[in-house]
């Protein structure tokens, strides 16, 4: 049966079975691919679903489902008729006011010509950039005098959405765009909804919008940057007295530490995360936070401190998914926790074990996600190259020169260019006189 306006849709949380939100999402995104659809689908769109809030999904939803569970109607899955929630036939409860779907809308006139515009000058991450100046308040719009549900979905929107592009393409083409949306989140963080759960909601996609921006600056190499949009996280989150927006600017936090040189300081982050995170129910969470505080006491020299944060992240990570994980954390599977824990090893100096890690962590990595692909092809590159394995090193750096016309990352970039640099003394090796040359080119 169709669920009302109101109504958990139960139908929906069955087929989700034993999955948490974040890996049914990831199912629904590889499905959405397997059809040629492209659809942003996160933990919290199928929390949307799975509470009722959204009775009938958009006609691109529509197709992935029914691709997903042959068989079935929208009916079946516990959607409303579509006439019933989008024709003229739709209520709306008593004294709720005619809001826009946040349902992705046509391409303006305008739009169409920054699109070209932006295609010709750079392909198809500076294309994806230049969309991300509309996502929030759209072409045209002013600033509300008191932001709405409306404008707090759009603020969320903004944040997938980053997420995805930069999943897909890398930071460097995605930062500067994405400042525009972080300036008009705050800006209707600082007008002030009229509601106490919309101004919740204001302050949690603000500050996650900060962490995202902040992020591509991590990995554009624009670190000061980073440090500024994360500290701006943490104070929305401490204002808002948001724990998981509080573990989530700690955890980069202390990745960004680990990155400038500073082990200290990224153990004690990782810490202050975990006190953050404690009463979250998210073993995943606390996992993440583990490896960070393993990647600062290896920075530090630390072996058995941190040999004792990934015991602790191997635990909490085999106690599985939770629906308490938070959906910026899609990211986090057995790929990511391997290229952590390469990362440790190799700063510990055992580039042996771990380029072992690095070569699961890419061979577990979703294609899709171009990007982490190539970091963690990179940092296979790196770590066998410094193992005395110059051969298989070119051929993973080579790899990675294949990714580079799709992914725009100083981070992967810097890598294999470290890893060029320390090949040199093997460039008789026709492997490496090829990775070389074509390195240089690029």
């Amino acid at each position: 049966m169709a669920a009302s306006p109101h109504s958990p849709n139960s139908s929906f949380r069955t087929l989700r079975g034993r999955q948490s939100p974040a890996e049914f999402a990831a199912q629904v995104r590889r499905a959405a691919r397997e059809i040629g659809e492209t659809v942003s689908c996160d933990a919290r769109y199928v929390g949307r679903v799975e509470s009722g809030e959204i009775r009938c999904p958009n006609y691109a939803y529509e197709r992935v489902f029914l691709h997903m569970f042959p068989g079935r109607t929208l009916a079946d899955l516990g959607f409303s008729p579509r006439e019933t929630v989008r024709g003229r036939g739709a209520q709306r409860p008593p004294g709720a006011p005619a809001l826009p779907l946040p349902a992705p809308t046509p391409t303006s006139a305008k739009e169409s010509d920054v699109l070209r515009r932006a295609f010709m000058a750079g392909g198809s991450a500076t294309v994806a950039a230049a969309t991300l100046g509309l996502t929030l308040l759209g072409d045209g719009r002013r600033l509300p005098s008191r932001p709405g549900e409306t404008e707090a979905a759009a603020v969320e929107d903004a944040v997938r959405r980053i997420r995805l592009l930069d999943d897909r393409h890398g930071a460097d083409a995605l930062y500067r765009q994405a400042a525009e949306p972080l300036r008009t989140a705050y800006a209707l963080l600082d007008a002030g909804a009229a509601r106490q759960s919309t101004d919740d909601r204001l302050h949690s996609g603000a500050g996650e919008l900060a962490v995202s921006v902040g992020w591509l600056a991590h990995d554009s190499g624009r670190f000061e940057d980073a440090r500024s949009h994360y500290a701006e996280a943490l104070a929305t989150a401490r204002v808002a007295r948001d724990a998981h927006l509080e573990a989530h600017a700690f955890s980069n936090m202390s990745f960004l530490a680990r990155d400038c040189g500073r082990p200290r300081e990224a153990v004690r982050a990782a810490q202050a995360g975990l006190r953050a995170a404690a009463s979250l129910g998210s073993p995943r969470l606390l996992s993440l936070l583990a490896l960070r505080e393993a990647g600062g006491w290896a920075g530090l020299g630390d072996r058995r401190a941190c040999e004792g944060a990934l015991t602790r992240a191997h635990q909490e990570f085999s106690r599985g998914t939770a629906d308490a994980d938070p959906e910026w954390m899609s990211f986090f599977g057995e790929a990511e926790r391997e290229s952590l824990e390469a990362r440790c090893w190799g700063a510990l100096g055992e580039h042996g074990r771990a380029a072992r890690h690095a070569r699961r962590a890419a061979d577990l990595q979703d294609p899709h996600f171009a990007r982490n692909v190539a970091l963690y092809t990179a940092e296979l590159a790196a770590n066998l190259a410094r193992a005395n394995a110059p051969d298989e090193a070119a051929w993973a750096g080579t790899r990675v020169l294949d990714l580079l016309t799709e992914v725009r990352s100083t981070r992967v970039r810097t890598t294999l260019t470290e890893t060029a640099h320390s090949l040199l003394p093997h460039q008789r090796s026709p492997r490496v006189s090829k990775f070389l040359t074509r390195h240089a080119a690029v």
